[in-house]
């Protein structure tokens, strides 16, 4: 892994809440200087929703009436080879992510003002893809092997086209795998095997040449994913920070080794978000590093090797409780940097 010493610097996850791109890329690089993401925007357009925008050239894909999904009906054999090809020859081009599937992308690739450290990107995961994308029988892909599969190189291929187009603004690039339906491992819901899930991970992470990450926005079995190649663990510690504080053991492995973990310490619910302060979410903060220093990591091997972000994405609020979002982050960022470096 590379030497991640982010010192708590902020950035996001990814989606918000608003439709016009410009509106939203002037928040991104206003309150995230150091370290900016593209804006998702699904409420601009269904072809934003997080799945449907990685999904432009899998093998008979059909976007209808607000769903996506797989027609087996058609032929499709011509385009699997195709996407087959692109994969060995590594031809992130001939799946570039559209500016009607990206428009926040698109905007903020064409800035020219940004001289920030680190820039950030998120493709969807394939476990998250192919539980949400499912065939004309409604039953999700992620269960039939060939298409999994296939959807596992075309992320990957997306995450390289990304990191590659991100590279022009910086060339520390991050690109998060984000993967909400990790929540579900484990239950009755959920009946792939590690080995099915850590295989197909990897091939998404495997794209990507620099810096990479892996989100979940819940409980999950994090040791699975502190065993992966991903340098940096993206979680919910605003209301899970217990859930990562059960595997000490592996985050001190994953630490020492140079990985970091992305705290979601700023909440992105606005009942919540209003009963909070820059002072309390840095108590709060403190309290979930805590039982990592209990257990023999030191509490500045945490900041050095810790980034701050909102819990999950922000395009369930409002766009003036997103703009809070991001400047509670940004002056938290701040705090602690004062105090702990």
């Amino acid at each position: 892994m590379p030497d991640v010493r982010f010192g708590c610097l902020p950035t996001m996850i990814g989606s918000m809440p608003h439709t016009d791109p410009d509106e939203a890329c002037s928040l991104v690089t206003r309150y995230l200087k150091d370290i900016p993401a593209w804006p998702q925007l699904p409420k601009r357009s269904f072809e934003e929703n997080m799945c449907v925008q990685f999904s432009q050239g899998f093998p008979a894909v059909v976007i209808k009436d607000e769903r996506i999904y797989i027609d087996r009906s058609q032929d499709w054999d011509e385009p699997l080879e195709e996407l087959y090809t692109a994969y060995l020859e590594n031809n992130v081009t001939k799946y570039a992510v559209s500016t009607e599937h990206a428009a926040g992308l698109h905007k903020f690739l064409s800035l020219g003002n940004l001289t920030p450290l680190a820039v950030k990107g998120q493709v969807t995961g394939p476990i998250s893809w192919g539980l949400t994308v499912t065939d004309d029988s409604k039953r999700a892909i992620l269960y039939d092997d060939m298409l999994a599969d296939a959807a596992a190189k075309l992320l990957r291929l997306k995450a390289g086209w990304q990191e590659k187009a991100l590279s022009k603004i910086s060339k520390n690039t991050i690109i998060f795998v984000d993967e909400p339906a990790m929540s579900s491992y484990g239950s009755a819901f959920f009946s792939l095997s590690q080995e099915k899930v850590t295989s197909l991970l990897e091939e998404v992470l495997g794209g990507i040449r620099r810096l990479k990450g892996v989100h979940c926005c819940g409980n999950t079995d994090w040791s699975l994913l502190l065993g992966t190649s991903t340098d940096i663990i993206s979680f919910d510690a605003y209301n899970y920070a217990e859930s990562l504080s059960l595997y000490p053991a592996e985050v001190k492995r994953f630490l020492n080794r140079n990985g970091a973990i992305a705290w979601g310490i700023v909440p992105n619910d606005e009942k919540q978000l209003a009963g909070e302060t820059v002072s309390s979410l840095k108590d709060r903060l403190e309290e979930a590093m805590a039982p990592f220093t209990r257990k023999g990591i030191p509490f500045k091997q945490l900041v050095e090797q810790g980034l701050l972000t909102p819990s999950c994405g922000l395009a369930s609020l409002t766009e003036e409780a997103a703009a809070w979002v991001l400047e509670l982050l940004a002056e938290l960022s701040l705090k602690i940097r004062k105090r702990y470096r």
